[in-house]
Formats: C-alpha cells, sequence, structure tokens
C-alpha cells in the first residue's frame, strides 16, 4: 500500500485529487493539509511514502516544504503540484528535492502513474512539464556537456549502466530486470552513484546522465 499526503490550500482541489487517488486501491490517503507547515508536521507523524505539494500555499509554500521534507523525512517522495503557468518553478523544485512535477489540469491517469512512479524509487515528470525541461537543458547542453562528462567520469562502468537507466526513468525493479541483477544491488548502486555525484535524488541524477549523454530525451 502507497501511503500519501496531500497538500493543497483548497479545500476542492484536495477533494478532487484525493477522489482520483481513491480509485486505485494500492493508494492510500493518510493525511491532508492546508499549508506547508502542516503538511511537514504531519509528514513527521504519519511517515507517507509520498507527498503531493502544492507549490502555492501559506504559512509554508511547496518549495519550502519540500526542502524541509528533505531534511526531516529523507524517505518521503515529494511530488510537486502545479498549474502550468507556474512551470518556471521546476529548476527550484528539482534543486529542492522533488521527484516528480504534475500539472493540475493533466489526465487523472497522470497523477496515479506519477504517484507510484516515485514510491518504487523512479521519477516523473508530467509530460508537458518533460518538454519545457528538455528544452532548457538543451539550451545550454555544449556548456554543460564537458562538465557532465568529467562528473560521470567518476563512477564505475556498472554505475553508468545504472545511472543511464535511471535516466530513461526505470525504477530499481526495472532497472534489475534490465541488468539481470537483484534489485537490494540496484538500490546500493543508485545511493552510490548519488553520493559520488553530489545529487539529492534520482531526478537530478537523470538530469546530469542526459547532460552527459548517456541517455536521450524521450
Amino acid at each position: 500500500m502507497i501511503r500519501v499526503l496531500l497538500a493543497d490550500d483548497e479545500a476542492m482541489v484536495r477533494a478532487g485529487v484525493k477522489a482520483i487517488l481513491d480509485t486505485d486501491p494500492g493508494i492510500d490517503v493518510v493525511a491532508e493539509a492546508a499549508d506547508g507547515r502542516e503538511a511537514v508536521q504531519l509528514a513527521r507523524v504519519h511517515r507517507p511514502d509520498v507527498a503531493l505539494l502544492d507549490i502555492r500555499m501559506p504559512r509554508l509554500d511547496g518549495l519550502a516544504a519540500a526542502a524541509e521534507l528533505r531534511r526531516t523525512a529523507p524517505g518521503v517522495a515529494i511530488v510537486m503540484l502545479t498549474t502550468f503557468d507556474e512551470d518556471q518553478y521546476v529548476a527550484r523544485a528539482l534543486g529542492e528535492g522533488a521527484n516528480g512535477f504534475l500539472l493540475k489540469a493533466a489526465d487523472p491517469r497522470e497523477l496515479l502513474i506519477g504517484v507510484r512512479a516515485v514510491a518504487d524509487g523512479a521519477a516523473y515528470l508530467s509530460p508537458k512539464i518533460a518538454l519545457r525541461v528538455v528544452a532548457d537543458l538543451r539550451g545550454g547542453r555544449l556548456a554543460r556537456h564537458d562538465h557532465a562528462r568529467h562528473r560521470v567520469a567518476a563512477l564505475t562502468g556498472r554505475e553508468r549502466e545504472v545511472l543511464a537507466l535511471v535516466g530513461e526513468g526505470l525504477s530499481n525493479q526495472e532497472i534489475a530486470r534490465r541488468l539481470t541483477l537483484v534489485e537490494g544491488t540496484v538500490k546500493a548502486h543508485v545511493s552510490a552513484i548519488l553520493h559520488r555525484l553530489d545529487v539529492a535524488n534520482r531526478v537530478q541524477a537523470a538530469i546530469l546522465a542526459y547532460e552527459a549523454g548517456l541517455t536521450t530525451a524521450r
């Protein structure tokens, strides 16, 4: 069962998101918060697997809440909920450790796919947001390519293989099947990769894999 914390200051939005999540018997909304500060407090109590955070909330916005959760509850996967005109916050959110980004106006199936993806250790970006991220990456790709390749060179050959698959958005289980490894071994490789590259999460690692040329955006 995937335990989810939902935080949004609009009660109707929370009700709508919860209704979608409730259609999946493998997902349980264990707590709801109306602001970022309450979300952080409830995360400490309920220990959810995934926190869905609206970006714009009172007391503590979603970005600040994500940073606080990364410090105090590092095991919680964080997914930001946003409207399309707020996607300028994507880079900052990823820097704060967010594992995913979803549009409120997207197909409801994206919400379920995204929650399951991050709960399984993968990253998930709404396709429209992913296009913007790829465009931003391409804008300065040549300038970042050499730097990324230098950082990735510190990894072992197997770690680079794992990083390339992380860059493709595969979960630990999928990587294990692809490389014929035990899932626990993949988890150990991913932890080592994040440490060696000094990145906060799989999203940042995936971006670095793209910049280093280990994978291509799809």
